[in-house]
């Protein structure tokens, strides 16, 4: 059981990931839908950096947990 514990926890990781970043996509089109200045140029680059880190960090939370998986299901 304690593989299921690992794969257990390593799926809610990759879920709280991908929370994480709905959040970061959902601030960036907020900023994409509202007339610029110049600050809000600069916080849409800024929020838009943030969303691709955490992006980057979903697809390294769903490698994790995919290659886990297969080791348990398939032993490679």
């Amino acid at each position: 059981m304690e593989d299921v514990a690992e794969l257990d926890r390593m799926q809610a990781a990759y879920k709280a990931a991908v929370e994480a970043w709905i959040k970061a996509i959902r601030a960036e089109e907020a900023l994409a839908s509202v007339n610029h200045s110049v600050a809000e140029v600069a916080q849409s680059a800024g929020a838009h950096f943030r969303e691709d880190a955490l992006r980057n960090g979903v697809k390294a939370a769903k490698t994790q947990y995919e290659d886990a998986l297969r080791e348990k299901y398939f032993s490679f």
